[in-house]
């Protein structure tokens, strides 16, 4: 048999080889690195014997899929260590991941003192240079061996399996554990490793499973790799929203107000307050848009014609029972089956086209109690939702305003240069999902994909991630720990106005369906809210600041000046409060800086003499003194224009 080799070389073989004998033959270094092999496309584990012609990559952990096996070996060592301290526990699942790996246990929560005794019982483990051992079952023996085990879930998962499958094990000692694999040959060649946290996670992902609880963990080649890793986690967890937010004072969370509920506090109330009025002048006086104001719920009457009721129920609050009660009301997940009856409260000729409505849209949907996290995904959340009632020759126009509109508010924000695009498209293989046929869909992803690529915006596709009635653009954010979040997105939707009797009068007298672009200009406000506190770790631009001036007067004697310089600064809009607490000068200026504050104002006696400020900033530091007209001057500057100023790192260090 011939081996065709990674470097393009081939090797000839008379008798069958696993893949680690292969590696062995090319080099003994490569032997001792492989975790893993790739033949044909396909990731296998060194164990596997070749037979016949094929393609052969070895992996290492320089590869992504061998350091996934490299780590899945880890979260097996972890499980082993779980069992052999609390026999009681029972194993769920535990899969490498992009940052590591996980495993959950049916036991109760594990503190930081537990992880640091598993950490050192894993040791151990690694050090008695366990074999990793292979072996098969059928499903039903496979069954009945994890039920001899009392391994309660191992057992779900063989079932949902099919009645010919055969189950795959690995054994390590006296530790067995279900899975498919790849795996070292050994734990010994684990090096680097660290158990970060444990938290809870229900069974396969649905609240009304048992809450298990959740190990995370993280394993590198190389110790330098892993203290590399250690201290970026410190770093991101500095810029964490959900940490940060709370520190700053932003928003908070209550057990009796309910999970994926956050509260505003007034200063990131103050900060959404800023987003939605730029966000609604800008699409009312300078894109043509309509502002609307509609009910937050609806008789499911609605939604049924819309599509939701069969496409989206699931991710709805339903308000009352269809069996017992004669109207059954739902808070709204969207806003477009009400513009869409704005629209048709008049008549519309081809001239009234296109209709832009515009809302500032409060909307409900019940997330998984496994999915929300701080402000990013959560249960009530505000959009800058749109939607656009055009005709067909007009779809080109209006799609290139929703990007330039889309892109405009990144590039204010300053989150243009962070974001990927994305294509979403129906699935072909799942039609009952949709509305239209396959014609219709390549006809609308053709049109996104062509205007795309006219904007010069680099783009991926994905199947599955169309919304029923059309394709979109998703424009992607990751947050600091690398998960993906849609920003904003723009739809295109060729179908659902037959389903809600839509029409215009062309100019020959016909009734004529017209197409819709269902858009976010800004996207969701938390979400937002939340990427630029990570992004600014709350150094916020100064036009976004909920605080942007802070007096600080250096005695009672002064207050009265301090509250003179700042009514002049609320006359012209900049938002301020006096520091008059009894304080030395020197601990209100670090106060204020922890509060990333833009702007400082100190006063005293030659200030009030000669009506000027001492102006301190986080970007230039000490400005000296500057006539308080001028200081105005040049923030309202700032903040028309929505500067984003850099600070001085080396003062902010001093």
């Amino acid at each position: 048999m011939k081996i065709t080799c990674k470097d393009g070389s081939v090797r000839e073989y008379v008798e069958a080889k696993s893949i680690l004998e292969i590696a062995a033959d090319i080099s003994d270094g490569l032997a001792r690195m492989a975790c893993a092999g790739e033949v044909d496309g396909e990731i296998v584990d060194l164990r596997t014997v070749i037979d016949k012609d094929c393609r052969l990559n070895i992996l290492t952990v320089s590869d992504k899929q061998g350091l996934s096996a490299y780590r899945h070996t880890t979260s097996h060592i972890l499980a082993e260590a779980v069992k052999r301290l609390y026999p009681q526990a029972k194993l769920a699942i535990g899969p490498s991941i992009d940052t590591g790996f996980y495993y959950d246990f049916e036991h109760e929560p594990f503190s930081r003192e537990d992880l640091d005794r598993l950490e050192e019982e894993m040791k151990k483990i690694i050090k008695e240079a366990k074999p990793l051992e292979k072996f098969t079952l059928p499903r039903k023996e496979a069954i009945a061996f994890m039920e001899e085990r009392q391994e309660p879930y191992k057992v779900e998962l063989i079932m949902d399996l099919p009645e010919d499958a055969v189950i795959s094990f690995y054994r390590q000692g006296d530790f067995v554990d279900l899975c498919a694999g790849p795996h070292l040959m050994s734990t010994k060649p684990v090096k680097a490793f660290k158990l970060i946290s444990s938290s809870g996670a229900y069974w396969r992902g649905n609240e009304k499973n048992k809450m298990l609880t959740r190990i995370y963990g993280t394993a590198f080649a190389k110790k330098e790799e892993l203290n590399e890793y250690l201290e970026y986690l410190e770093d991101i967890k500095k810029r964490d929203h959900n940490k940060l937010g709370r520190e700053l004072e932003l928003f908070t969370t209550v057990d009796v107000v309910g999970q994926g509920l956050p509260l505003l506090m007034p200063k990131g109330a103050k900060i959404i307050q800023t987003l939605q009025r730029w966000i609604e002048d800008e699409e009312d006086y300078n894109r043509g848009y309509m502002r609307t104001k509609t009910p937050l719920m609806a008789k499911s009457d609605l939604y049924k014609i819309s599509g939701h009721w069969d496409h989206y129920k699931e991710g709805m609050f339903v308000l009352g029972d269809e069996e017992k009660d004669k109207e059954v009301l739902a808070l709204r997940p969207m806003t477009c089956p009400f513009q869409y009856y704005v629209y048709k409260a008049s008549q519309k000729s081809y001239r009234d086209l296109p209709c832009r409505y515009s809302e500032t849209s409060t909307l409900f949907r019940n997330e998984d109690s496994g999915e929300m996290h701080g402000l990013t995904r959560v249960r009530q959340f505000t959009i800058s939702e749109g939607h656009l009632i055009i005709r067909p020759d007009q779809v080109e126009e209006e799609l290139i305003g929703c990007i330039d509109l889309a892109l405009y508010c990144l590039k204010t924000l300053g989150l243009d240069e962070d974001v990927t695009y994305r294509l979403s498209k129906w699935d072909p293989e799942n039609k009952e999902k949709y509305l239209g046929d396959a014609t219709y869909w390549e006809k609308t992803q053709g049109i996104i994909r062509n205007l795309l690529v006219e904007k010069e915006l680099p783009f991926t596709e994905a199947d599955g991630e169309a919304a029923f009635y059309g394709p979109k653009i998703d424009i992607q954010l990751k947050n600091v720990y690398g998960k993906e979040d849609t920003m904003i997105t723009i739809q295109l939707d060729c179908a659902i106005a037959e389903q809600f009797d839509m029409y215009y009068v062309d100019p020959d007298g016909a009734k004529v369906r017209p197409y819709i672009i269902h858009r976010t200009s800004m996207g969701c406000y938390e979400r937002t809210l939340a990427s630029l506190i990570e992004k600014y770790e709350g150094n916020f631009p100064t036009w976004l600041c909920p605080e942007q001036v802070r007096i600080l007067p250096i005695s009672e004697k002064y207050h009265e000046y301090a509250k003179k310089v700042g009514a002049e600064l609320g006359k012209n809009g900049i938002l301020y409060t006096i520091d008059e607490r009894s304080e030395k000068i020197g601990y209100k200026i670090r106060e204020a800086r922890l509060a990333r504050l833009p702007y400082m104002l100190v006063v005293g006696q030659k200030e009030e003499e000669e009506q000027m400020v001492s102006v301190r900033s986080r970007f230039d530091g000490d400005e000296g003194q500057k006539p308080l007209a001028e200081f105005i001057s040049a923030v309202c500057e700032e903040i028309r224009t929505k500067e984003i100023k850099k600070i001085n790192i080396k003062d902010e260090k001093k």
